[in-house]
């Protein structure tokens, strides 16, 4: 970082630090020569603003967007949360937007930390992922008026702000699909405790799809596991597996939690997909490297990220702008982790 000052170019220059801060900001009558004699010198002695300082005196934006790691166990296991930082620092690098991102310490809610950075203006922006059901933090960004897109929606969702989201609805409907054309009957969902609404849509894409087939010998068996207790989670997954009616199919809510199934089924010697089929849902690289390979969609995170950025700075630009909302269609990949349901 320059450590050249607004008093080094005023010194070089002969000029008042007052003129010389004017013909920087732009503020102020300053005359033509003179503001390119400032800016010219200011280049040539390395000279970088101090944008902490700008925002403090309210001369201009800070330059960041800001994501709050809202979940200390959030890409722990898989790498999705590294696909999503780097299609957002992509996006706001596009438009000349740092990316900063904020932790919450411990004793502290998230809540808490955002209405810090709205007050302080640290950040133009915001971006808000694993959107919640209810999700107090969009109601209070909505009623500050503060730039912010977030990743998912909420469970009443209007046109009150801007969102991208993946079709999770349609995509687990399809995967229903393709299992049940491949005989299986006996279904099992594997969910989470965390009132996401991603979980909400894709609950409903395959129950709805059940449905609509009005097929009496279908049966559904949803079973919730803790995101981040792993021991809990195996436990949850073998009570499942070692059931007298142990589903042939299961539908995991993401990737980490179909891997998760793939170990345990290994573990009591059941064969997938010979005996039980799993599918999962984001792509993550683990997924491509399971044996066997994982059935699953590909969300495009990092596509999604980048296109949640480019969102967010065109608010910052318009704030009177009409809301953006985007639905993504997430592809199927098909792998080897699904198959015909096995014989009775």
């Amino acid at each position: 970082m320059s450590s050249t000052t607004i008093k080094d170019i005023a010194r070089a220059l002969d000029l008042s630090v007052s003129t010389v801060s004017r013909a920087l900001s732009g503020q102020g009558r300053i005359p033509d020569v003179t503001r390119a004699r400032v800016q010219d010198a200011a280049r040539k002695l390395g000279y970088t603003p101090n944008r902490a300082a700008q925002v403090l005196v309210g001369k201009r934006n800070s330059g960041f967007a800001g994501l709050v790691l809202t979940d200390p166990g959030y890409g722990r296991e898989d790498s999705y949360l590294g696909d999503y930082i780097s299609g957002l620092g992509h996006g706001l690098a596009e438009a000349g937007v740092d990316l900063f991102l904020a932790a919450i310490p411990e004793g502290q809610s998230e809540l808490s930390v955002i209405r810090n950075i709205v007050a302080t203006r640290r950040a133009d922006g915001l971006i808000l992922g694993r959107t919640s059901e209810v999700d107090p933090r969009v109601d209070y960004l909505l009623a500050e008026g503060f730039p912010f897109v977030t990743h998912g929606r909420v469970a009443t969702e209007v046109a009150r702000h801007d969102w991208i989201d993946t079709d999770g609805f349609t995509a687990f409907g399809q995967a229903f699909d393709l299992l049940y054309g491949l005989g299986h009957r006996r279904f099992a969902l594997l969910t989470i405790e965390e009132p996401m609404t991603f979980r909400l849509h894709r609950t409903e894409g395959l129950v709805q799809a059940m449905e609509r087939r009005g097929d009496p010998h279908v049966s559904l068996r949803i079973v919730t596991s803790p995101r981040y207790d792993a021991a809990r989670r195996a436990q949850v997954i073998r009570d499942l597996l070692q059931s007298d009616d142990r589903p042939t199919a299961v539908l995991a809510m993401f990737d980490g939690l179909a891997l998760a199934v793939l170990r345990e089924a290994e573990g009591l010697s059941l064969s997938v997909p010979g005996d039980l089929s799993v599918i999962g849902f984001d792509n993550i690289a683990s997924a491509a490297m399971a044996r066997p390979g994982l059935t699953t969609f590909d969300s495009d995170t990092h596509a999604a990220a980048r296109e949640s950025a480019q969102m967010l700075v065109a608010r910052i630009r318009d704030p009177q702008a009409p809301p953006m909302k985007r639905l993504v269609r997430p592809r199927l990949v098909l792998r080897a982790s699904h198959g015909a349901a096995p014989a009775r």
